[in-house]
């Protein structure tokens, strides 16, 4: 079983997917002779042809409309949005064409295709490209939404979503583009649509995605070691269709919930989840749902960046302040 870096997984899964089915194509700004900013499409232009891996223009409302048209006849886009802050010229195609395309035809035509995103921060980028996008797109049904955290589920949940006859907004984590692990290109592991608990503990629930599943994981362990308390890391992995069922089974066990997320707080993923704990588990719970997000202001610049997104300390502050409802 290899050990690759996500960059690694999601190439070899781009390949992998291209040499299956010849009606995969890739496409983006500088991802052909180049091979993209971060390298993740290196190589794939040189074996499979200009005809399937290309370059197209600064235009990502362009990019995402060829790849409709390309769903539309049949083929298996891959269209790349090279940064985060870049998805906003195509807004209007994602939420008004490719979303609503099959249920506007009953499902007689098909949008599938799989929208690549570089996302979220933590690499000290400039402005525009280190953004959470990802509740403008969960909050527009039609499209699925995943957010790996770890190389073999970057490599999985991609072949997923080609593969997927519903259009996939894939958002890569940049902070962990270099990071590795073992994976197993011959077994997938769970499918779009399920959570992974990657820690398990009983004092308290905290649920994350992304990038921030291996700082949950960091934070889990300083709890451990220095205050003794046992977390339990809930990885969603995708956001849609969103596995609530495992978040209420952790929950139910801790009594205790934390949201972690790099998006501003108000209307992220934190508030979703937290609506549906107290709907759902309200008689389950010791303490309210709490959030360690981003802040509510614009994405800072770079040397501002470690103090905006929120890391160990704010996670750890945050599960303090959960458990100390005990005391009340």
């Amino acid at each position: 079983m290899p050990t690759l870096s996500m960059v690694q997984a999601i190439n070899t899964a781009l390949r992998d997917a291209m040499s299956d089915d010849d009606k995969v194509l890739v496409f983006g700004e500088d991802v052909g002779r180049q091979g993209g900013v971060f390298r993740v499409t290196d190589g794939l232009q040189s074996e499979f042809g200009t005809k399937r891996c290309f370059d197209t223009p600064l235009a990502e409302s362009a990019i995402i409309g060829v790849a409709l048209g390309l769903a539309i006849r049949g083929f298996r886009p891959v269209p790349e949005i090279q940064f985060d802050g870049f998805s906003y010229p195509a807004f209007d195609q994602i939420f008004s064409h490719v979303a609503k395309y099959r249920n506007r035809t009953r499902g007689g035509v098909s949008s599938a295709m799989t929208i690549r995103v570089p996302s979220f921060g933590g690499i000290g980028s400039p402005e525009h490209h280190s953004e959470s996008t990802e509740t403008y797109f969960v909050h527009t049904a039609g499209l699925h939404v995943v957010a790996p955290s770890t190389p073999a589920d970057a490599y999985s949940l991609l072949r997923d979503a080609i593969e997927s006859e519903d259009p996939v907004v894939y958002l890569e984590p940049k902070r962990r583009y270099w990071g590795k692990g073992e994976v197993d290109t011959d077994t997938r592991t769970e499918p779009i649509g399920r959570a992974a608990v990657r820690r398990t503990g009983g004092d308290v629930t905290v649920v994350t995605y992304g990038g921030l599943v291996g700082t949950a994981l960091q934070a889990a362990e300083i709890a451990q070691q220095e205050y003794s308390w046992d977390v339990e890391v809930v990885d969603l992995r995708s956001l849609v269709p969103l596995d609530f069922e495992t978040i209420a089974e952790s929950v139910t066990k801790t009594g205790r919930c934390v949201v972690m997320h790099e998006a501003p707080r108000t209307l992220g993923m934190g508030s979703e989840i937290a609506a549906r704990v107290q709907e759902e588990l309200f008689w389950n719970l010791e303490a309210p749902v709490l959030r360690a997000t981003g802040f509510d202001t614009p994405y800072p610049p770079a040397r501002l960046e470690q103090a905006w997104l929120p890391g160990t300390d704010r996670l750890l502050d945050t599960i303090e302040r959960s458990l100390g409802y005990d005391d009340v």
